[in-house]
């Protein structure tokens, strides 16, 4: 076993020890949410993690040791939206690596009952990491990211479906099927934390220990800014005058990001030819501000190549405070267009609705109570079948497009309609939930185990 030096030395520990096993990139930053509200508690627990998919860097930053084999497969863990993925992930050695995390596992939970220590094991993501800890032989809690009973139906019942197939989805009365809810019923499951209250109510028909506390997701997208000034006493007539401003969500994985971002400028022009037109709502309306929020690992200047493609050319100066001292900066006609890898929460904060083709950036934009337009790209994660997907669970907020020249028409109608935006805020923040989930789920923890 690895890190054996900081296994010996939580011997002497009386806290708890806890294994933490989580199966994607998504998974692993909400898993080290909660950690850290946990690590703040008192007495905390000594923290160890198993990512399932990925190399767990999000773990290795905050210096939580890993107890076995990690590996990126080809696939990048996307293996549910295309069997070819599940496929090269086969020869890329996935069935080897995960015999050799369930031995992991199996020996992380020996070693401390040999020791004497009291253990437990948090599970986050989806059916796999359930399985490991229901087989564990420790308690366990699970933290279930990847399913929502918005995905087959809202407050007022079942969504029309065109594919007969879609019945599978919840054919048992859930999305959770009879085994998976087998998984969260057993004697040692201490708590479920599904991601909405929807989800919960329904799995609370069975002996399962659902508890609503909110999703991670929306926890840690505080701005750098302060929303007082939202609430000062000339806010109203500073509405009337700021830009306005759109979010641009090409998604984090490369090369993936890069033809999404392509697709995301072809948008964003038509977009703008849109506000010349004389029937439009921003005919007479100023400065326009497009904020490229670009994940860090990306390559900036292919995407800046994109842009002065585009006809923009670069500028020194910012319409607005941005933080970030990398900022790129270009401007074509009245519009600005910032690209930025350091201010992703701003860039949220600030739009008043997002171009989207990525997966949890654009529910944490629609959890803010603001609608996102959505072009389904070519995958392996923004394609159709994720869109249309996601299009389900995030309802009204979101709005599916087949082209991008599509999107000035989708603009252009929602703010002719007030009430539509008000919609849209209240079911974002329904759907998401507030901030705040990683502590009260922390905090359940330490009760519970």
């Amino acid at each position: 076993m690895s890190n054996v030096s900081r296994l010996s030395l939580a011997s002497n520990s009386p806290s708890l020890q806890l294994l933490v096993l989580s199966n994607g990139h998504g998974e692993d930053v909400i898993a080290v949410r909660i950690l850290q509200e946990l690590q703040r508690q008192p007495n905390p627990p000594e923290i160890f993690a198993l990512p399932l998919v990925g190399e767990g860097r999000a773990y290795q930053q905050l210096d939580i040791p890993l107890i076995g084999s990690v590996r990126t497969m080809p696939s990048g863990g996307f293996i549910y939206m295309d069997g070819r993925q599940l496929a090269r992930d086969v020869r890329g050695g996935l069935l080897q690596l995960t015999l050799s995390q369930i031995k992991s596992v199996r020996r992380w939970v020996n070693y401390q009952k040999k020791l004497g220590n009291k253990r437990a094991i948090l599970a986050v993501g989806d059916i796999v990491p359930l399985l490991f800890a229901t087989f564990s032989g420790a308690n366990y809690g699970f933290v279930g990211t990847a399913k929502s009973e918005y995905y087959v139906r809202d407050e007022a019942g079942l969504l029309p479906r065109k594919s007969k197939d879609a019945r599978w989805e919840n054919f048992s009365g859930s999305v959770y099927h009879p085994w998976e809810r087998w998984l969260m019923s057993r004697r040692r499951c201490q708590a479920v934390f599904p991601r909405d209250v929807l989800t919960t109510e329904t799995l609370k028909q069975w002996p399962i220990p659902a508890l609503s506390l909110g999703n991670p997701m929306m926890d840690g997208l505080e701005p750098t800014f302060s929303r007082q000034q939202f609430y000062s006493r000339d806010a109203q007539q500073q509405e009337t005058v700021r830009p306005l401003m759109v979010t641009l969500l090409p998604g984090s994985r490369a090369p993936e990001a890069y033809a999404n971002w392509e697709t995301i400028m072809i948008a964003v022009s038509a977009l703008m030819a849109s506000f010349q037109e004389r029937n439009s709502v921003f005919y007479t309306s100023g400065t326009v501000i497009f904020l490229g929020a670009i994940a860090p690992g990306l390559d900036s200047n292919i995407l800046s190549q994109s842009v002065q493609s585009q006809g923009w050319r670069s500028e020194s100066a910012s319409p607005i405070k941005i933080s970030d001292p990398n900022l790129l900066i270009f401007k074509q006609r009245n519009a600005y267009l910032l690209l930025t890898q350091q201010a992703y929460n701003d860039c949220l904060h600030l739009g008043d609705l997002a171009i989207a083709m990525a997966g949890t950036a654009t529910e944490q934009f629609i959890g803010l109570g603001k609608p996102a337009i959505a072009i389904p790209g070519n995958g392996p994660q923004y394609n159709p079948a994720f869109a249309e997907a996601q299009s389900r669970l995030l309802g009204s907020s979101l709005i599916l497009v087949e082209q991008p020249a599509e999107v000035a028409e989708v603009v252009q109608s929602l703010f002719k309609d007030p009430d539509i935006l008000q919609i849209i805020a209240e079911n974002g923040l329904r759907r998401m939930g507030k901030p705040g989930a990683a502590l009260r789920i922390a905090e359940c923890l330490q009760e519970r185990f």
